[in-house]
C-alpha cells in the first residue's frame, strides 16, 4: 500500500546513499591542494580526478546497468553499494595517485546505475500524483551533497588528512547500504535502455541537446574543478575559509536548483536564453571579483545557482524533445553532464599547465557557456521545425 508515511524510509535511505554518492564525486574538488601535496604532484594534475570519476559514470553507467539487468532492484542497488564502498576504500589505502585514480574510476562505475535504478523505484514507491516528488526527495541527497557534503568533508580532509574523507565516505555508504537492505522493497528487475523508441533516439534534435548538456557541464566544471586553488591563490584566503566559501556556494546551488525547475515550467526557451547570458556576465566579473572576498562570494553564490538551474533546465529540455524516447534519453543526459565535467576539469588543467593565472579559468567557463547558449538557440531552432511539436 502506497501511502507517504510507509514510503518514508525507503526514500530517506535513497536519499542517504545519493548523498553519499554526491559527496564522493564532488568533495575532490575541495582537496586537490591536499591531494597534490600528499601525492608530489601539481594540482592541474590531482585534478584529473575529477575527470577520471566523469569518465567511469559515462563508461560505467551502459556496462554495469546490463550487468545487473536480471537482478531485483533491491539486489542491484545493494550491489552497487558495495561496489562504492569498496572503492572509496580503494581511495583510502591508495599508495600513489594512479591507485587512486583506478579506485576513482571503479567508484564511479556504480554512479550512474544507482541514481538511475533509485530514481525509478523513488517514483513507484510513491503515493498517485506525487510521483515527482519522491524523485526530488530522492534526489535532494545529491543536492544536499554541495551545501553540507561538500565543505564539511574538504574541512575533515584539511583537519585530519585527505584519506579521513574517503573513510567518513565509505562509512556513509554502508550506512545507506544498511538502511537499503533494511527498508527498501525488493522491487522488479533493473531497469535497462528500452529496445523500441529506435527512431526516436535517431532525431538530431535529441543528439544536439546531449551534446549541449556536454557543453554547460564542461563551463561549469572548468571553473568549479579549481575553485578552491582560485580562493587560495588569487583571493588569498586561507583553507578554512575556502572551504566556509563552499558551503556558500552551495546554498546558490541549491536554489538555483530549485529555481531552475520553476523556470522550466514557465517558459523554457526563454528562461534558457535569459539564463546564460548572465552566467557568461557572472563568469566574466569573477575574473575581477576574485581578488577580493566578498565580490567573489557573491559571484560564487550567483554561478552556483546559475550553473544549476541551466543544468535542471537543460535535463527538462532534453525529456521533452525526446518524445517517447524521454526516459532512455534522461539517462543518456546524466552520462552527457559527466562527460562534460570530465572536458571541463581537463581543459581547466591544460590552461593552468600552460601558465595562465587561476583566474583565468573563469574566462574559459565563460566561453564555454557562450558556446552552450548558441547550441541552445541551435536545439530550440530544431525543435520549433519538427513535423510535431517538441516544446509543448
Amino acid at each position: 500500500m502506497n501511502t507517504g508515511k510507509l514510503m518514508t524510509m525507503p526514500l530517506f535511505a535513497l536519499a542517504i546513499a545519493a548523498f553519499a554518492i554526491g559527496t564522493a564525486e564532488f568533495v575532490v574538488m575541495g582537496l586537490l591542494p591536499e591531494i597534490a601535496s600528499d601525492m608530489a604532484i601539481s594540482i592541474p594534475a590531482s585534478g584529473h580526478l575529477v575527470s577520471g570519476y566523469a569518465l567511469g559514470v559515462v563508461i560505467g553507467g551502459p556496462v554495469i546497468g546490463i550487468a545487473l539487468r536480471a537482478m531485483r532492484e533491491k539486489t542491484a542497488l545493494l550491489a552497487l553499494m558495495l561496489m562504492f564502498v569498496v572503492g572509496n576504500a580503494g581511495c583510502l589505502l591508495a599508495p600513489g595517485f594512479g591507485w587512486l585514480m583506478l579506485a576513482r574510476v571503479f567508484t564511479a562505475f556504480s554512479h550512474a546505475s544507482f541514481i538511475g535504478t533509485a530514481a525509478v523505484l523513488a517514483s513507484r514507491l510513491a503515493p498517485p500524483g506525487k510521483e515527482a516528488q519522491a524523485m526530488v526527495l530522492m534526489l535532494s541527497g545529491m543536492t544536499l551533497a554541495n551545501v553540507l557534503g561538500v565543505p564539511l568533508g574538504s574541512l575533515l580532509g584539511q583537519l585530519q588528512g585527505w584519506r579521513a574523507t574517503f573513510l567518513a565516505v565509505m562509512l556513509l555508504g554502508l550506512l545507506a547500504a544498511a538502511l537499503i537492505a533494511g527498508f527498501v522493497p525488493a522491487g522488479r528487475a533493473s531497469p535497462s535502455a528500452p529496445a523500441g523508441h529506435g527512431s526516436d533516439l535517431r532525431r538530431p534534435v535529441i543528439w544536439l541537446g546531449l551534446a549541449t548538456s556536454v557543453m554547460a557541464s564542461a563551463s561549469m566544471f572548468a571553473f568549479f574543478t579549481y575553485i578552491v586553488p582560485v580562493l587560495l591563490q588569487v583571493t588569498h584566503v586561507e583553507a578554512k575559509v575556502a572551504t566556509a566559501a563552499l558551503f556558500v556556494c552551495g546554498v546558490g546551488i541549491t536554489i538555483g536548483g530549485l529555481l531552475g525547475g520553476r523556470l522550466a515550467d514557465w517558459n523554457l526557451p526563454r528562461a534558457l536564453t535569459l539564463t546564460l547570458p548572465c552566467l557568461i556576465a557572472v563568469l566574466v566579473a569573477f575574473y575581477w571579483a576574485s581578488a577580493s572576498l566578498y565580490p567573489a562570494l557573491a559571484c560564487m553564490v550567483l554561478w552556483g545557482g546559475l550553473s544549476f538551474a541551466v543544468g535542471m533546465m537543460l535535463q527538462a529540455l532534453i525529456i521533452k524533445v525526446a518524445g517517447n524516447a524521454a526516459a532512455y534519453a534522461s539517462t543518456l543526459n546524466i552520462g552527457a553532464f559527466n562527460l562534460g565535467n570530465a572536458i571541463g576539469a581537463w581543459l581547466g588543467g591544460r590552461v593552468l599547465e600552460m601558465g595562465w593565472a587561476f583566474n583565468a579559468i573563469t574566462l574559459l567557463a565563460a566561453a564555454l557557456a557562450a558556446v552552450t547558449l548558441a547550441m541552445v538557440v541551435a536545439v530550440l531552432r530544431t525543435a520549433r521545425r519538427a513535423p510535431r511539436s517538441l516544446l509543448v
